[in-house]
Formats: C-alpha cells, sequence, structure tokens
C-alpha cells in the first residue's frame, strides 16, 4: 500500500502542477470573456428557467428522461457531497484561509465552464439502443470534433468510469462511515452495508428515480445545511469582518503557523483552493454534462443557463458558508482536518447540536452524490462497451460501497484527486476547441429577440 500510494502521489504531483491549474483557471476565464461575462450577468435568468424546469413542457417530454430541473438536481446530488463538508475543512488546514478565495475564483470561472458543457452536451447528444438520451464530454468530442479526435473521448470515458469509483464512490461512503463512527458510535462496516442496500435500491430504477429522488433530497437537504451555517455566522457575526480580511490576506501573501496549523505558502492556497473546488463543484471534470444531456429540452443554451447554476450553488454558497464557519469559530488552527474540522466549527457555535449537522449533512450529501455518479460511470462505461456492460458496472458499483467505507481516508481523496485531474484533462481540451459552437450558439439565443425579456419558446422561433 505505501509504494502504491508513493506511485500515485507522484502521478498527483504531476497532473496537479502548474500546468493543470494554469488549464483549469484559462479555459474557464477563457470562456468567460468569450461569452461577455454572461454566466455572471443572467444569473438571474439561469434562476427562472430552473423555476420553469420543474415539469417539462409538453413539447420536448420526448427529448430526454428527466425534467430541466431533475437534471440538475442529479448533476447537484453528484456535486454537493464531502467536498462541501470534508473538502473545504482540508483546503483550508493545507493551503490556510486563503484557499477559499481560490476556491471562489474557481467557481467564478466554473460557471462558464459548466455552461459551455451542458451546452455542447445537448447540442451533440445521441440516443441508444433503448431509446435514451445519452451525452457528455465523449460524446461531444466524437460528433464536434470528429474521428481524429475520437481517442480523446476514449480517454475520458476510461478516466471516468474508474474516476466514478473514487470521487463518487469510496470517498462518499469512508467519510460517511467515518463521521457516524465519530458521532454516533456506528460500526464502518454496519455503515457501508447500510449503504450498499440504499443504492443498489435507488439504482434498480435508472435515471429517472435517480433525478427523482436527487429532486427531493437536495433542495431539502441543502436548505437545512444552509440554515444551521448561517445560525453559526449569526452566532460568530462579530468574527466575519477579521474572516473575511484573512481570506483575502492570505491568498496572496500565505499563512504563517499557528497552534496546529502548519502554515501555507501561496502556492498551497492555490493548488488546495482550485483543486478542492474542483472537486466540490466539478467544473471542468465533464461530469456535470453527462447528466444534462438527458434533460427534456430542444435548446443547449436554455439548459446551459441551469447548468452554470450547479457551480454557483455548490461553491459560492454552500462552500462558502462551510468556509466561514470554519475560519469564523479560529478551529482552523486546531490541527484537526476533514469532516471532523467542520463538526469542531459547528460544535463551537452549538455546542452538543453542530457535530450531528454536520454528520447527518454529510451522510445525506454523501449518499445522493454515490447515486448520481453512478449515472456518469455507467455512461462512460456505456460509451465504451454498450449498454450490456452496465449491469456488471452497476453490480460492482455497489459492491464497491460498503469496501471503501472501510479503507483508508488519505489514499483515497490521494486517489480521487488524481483521477479527477486525469478526466479534466480531455475535457478541457475539447471545451477550447469546440468553445466556437458555444459562442455561436450563445449569440443566437440571446439574439433572437432583443426587444423582449421573454425566454419561452414561442417568443425565440425555431432552433
Amino acid at each position: 500500500m505505501e509504494m502504491l500510494t508513493s506511485v500515485i502521489g507522484e502521478i498527483n504531483s504531476i497532473v496537479w502542477g502548474p500546468m493543470m491549474l494554469v488549464l483549469i483557471l484559462g479555459v474557464g476565464l477563457f470562456l468567460m470573456l468569450g461569452l461577455r461575462l454572461m454566466p455572471i450577468l443572467k444569473l438571474g435568468t439561469g434562476f427562472k428557467l430552473l423555476f420553469e424546469g420543474r415539469h417539462a413542457k409538453k413539447d420536448e417530454e420526448k427529448e430526454g428522461e428527466i425534467s430541466p430541473f431533475q437534471a440538475l438536481m442529479t448533476a447537484l446530488s453528484a456535486t454537493v457531497g464531502t467536498g462541501n463538508i470534508a473538502g473545504v475543512a482540508t483546503a483550508v488546514f493545507l493551503g490556510g484561509p486563503g484557499a477559499l478565495f481560490w476556491m471562489w475564483c474557481t467557481a467564478l470561472v466554473g460557471m462558464a465552464t459548466k455552461y459551455s458543457e451542458a451546452v455542447l452536451a445537448v447540442k451533440y447528444r445521441e440516443v441508444d439502443e433503448e431509446g435514451r438520451h445519452v451525452g457528455g464530454p465523449m460524446y461531444y468530442i466524437k460528433n464536434g470534433l470528429g474521428a481524429k479526435w475520437a481517442w480523446l473521448g476514449t480517454m475520458f470515458a476510461i478516466f471516468g468510469a474508474v474516476a466514478a469509483f473514487g470521487i463518487g464512490n469510496t470517498v462518499q461512503s469512508n467519510s460517511v462511515a467515518d463521521v457516524l463512527h465519530s458521532n454516533f458510535g456506528v460500526d464502518v462496516w454496519i455503515t457501508g452495508a447500510i449503504m450498499m442496500v440504499l443504492v443498489g435500491a435507488v439504482l434498480i430504477g435508472g435515471i429517472k428515480r435517480i433525478g427523482s429522488v436527487a429532486g427531493a433530497l437536495v433542495p431539502l437537504m441543502a436548505i437545512a445545511y444552509l440554515g444551521a451555517g448561517l445560525v453559526v455566522l449569526a452566532i460568530n457575526a462579530d468574527a466575519i469582518p477579521a474572516a473575511l480580511d484573512l481570506v483575502f490576506t492570505h491568498a496572496f501573501t500565505g499563512s504563517a503557523a499557528e497552534g496546529g496549523f502548519a502554515g501555507a505558502a501561496v502556492w498551497m492556497a492555490i493548488r488546495f483552493g482550485v483543486a478542492r473546488g474542483v472537486f466540490s463543484n466539478e467544473a471542468g471534470l465533464g461530469s456535470a454534462p453527462i447528466a444534462h444531456a438527458a434533460a427534456q429540452t430542444k435548446d443547449p443554451v436554455r439548459q446551459g443557463l441551469v447548468a452554470m447554476l450547479g457551480t454557483f450553488i455548490d461553491t459560492l454558497i454552500i462552500c462558502s458558508i462551510t468556509g466561514l464557519v470554519i475560519i469564523t469559530s479560529g478551529e482552523w488552527t486546531s490541527g484537526v482536518s476533514g469532516a471532523a474540522l467542520t463538526s469542531a466549527a459547528f460544535s463551537q457555535a452549538l455546542p452538543g447540536v453542530g457535530n450531528y449537522v454536520v454528520a447527518i449533512s454529510l451522510a445525506i450529501f454523501a449518499f445522493t452524490t454515490i447515486i448520481g455518479w453512478s449515472f456518469y460511470g455507467e455512461r462512460c462505461i456505456e460509451f465504451l462497451f454498450g449498454v450490456k456492460a452496465i449491469t456488471s458496472y452497476r453490480v460492482l458499483w455497489i459492491l464497491a460501497v460498503p469496501i471503501g467505507a472501510g479503507v483508508s481516508l488519505d489514499f483515497i481523496w490521494l486517489l480521487a484527486d488524481t483521477l479527477n485531474a486525469m478526466m479534466a484533462i480531455p475535457n478541457l481540451i475539447a471545451l477550447a476547441l469546440l468553445s466556437p459552437v458555444v459562442f455561436k450558439l450563445t449569440r443566437e439565443f440571446f439574439n433572437r429577440d432583443k426587444t423582449s425579456d421573454s425566454l419561452k419558446p414561442e417568443s425565440q422561433g425555431g432552433e
């Protein structure tokens, strides 16, 4: 295990080196500028379309399997997970308060990335042999870039099918087992077995059941967690200005050693802020567009406007609450990391209650992540081997849940971190090459009726 950890650590240092950070932020910034800041300026339009997309329109019911709202909730179910609780804490522990600033930067440009991913996913999706709409990076690489780039789509599908077991499965079950054992004394194998049964029950119903479960659980749990976080910040209100000062100053000057905190250079703040930001909101990984490709919509841009909300909600809202709770509590210098740090921060303001809020939130977030990422992995394996391979993959997925619950957390985080980067590389290359398509579709969409604020299909004309 030590040798394997060492090898993966070496690979991780390469794939998460300066070039990867430049690629993620660079492509996101390029797309944001190419879109003329549209994802930020049209944020309200995105929320309007999200509300309207709770139910598919009559003429679009056969254009996908789930409503635009359920597509976003499915993507968010896979996105909002341990990264929002344990990931933020790890970023602050390793990179200092300044890491939160770089998470914000990653999210801002990530809105443009996530928008572009969804636009391309709907534009280039296909219908498989069972009549389901399938899409994602492997399909927009194959159908958008042509045969000479087909190998890039295959590489993404391979990395995605394997990476799913890290970021979307074992990391999640491991974190849940750890936090439930710490707070409730539940044996890790019992947690793993229960989660395995629950995950299996949902996956039997396919994407429609995943969409239904995600549509119910994600909004409810996100609101509950945010409510608890806001209560903690209200209690720690006097410390918020100082916390924000730490975030902005340490982003460019580094953090000195203090208490149990070992100190962090500026590079560490950037490296862990960006890495954990991507791990949390998944902008650039190419995962979310797989869910958005199943949306019941005819217009790629409409789904893109809904999709970009995922990054905004995940990082700029949920992760910000977690990060500020940790910093205002002062627990970030305690030497504790991961979900335990977040629990300690909540407990500092809400003794006897805060740690249970974190434990229950993490358990539900992680459960929805496991079912959301199972869909991503299945679509990747279908692209590689066809529909017949899905059942076998699903069985392996369910069996991996209890195994992940009992494996070393450090090794799983390292593996997931590395595989994330391996997924992102082919996707980011494709986004850069296909950016003219995104810009063209966006211009056409907003030029259809410049004099009207209405985005109803009948006021836009046909495709």
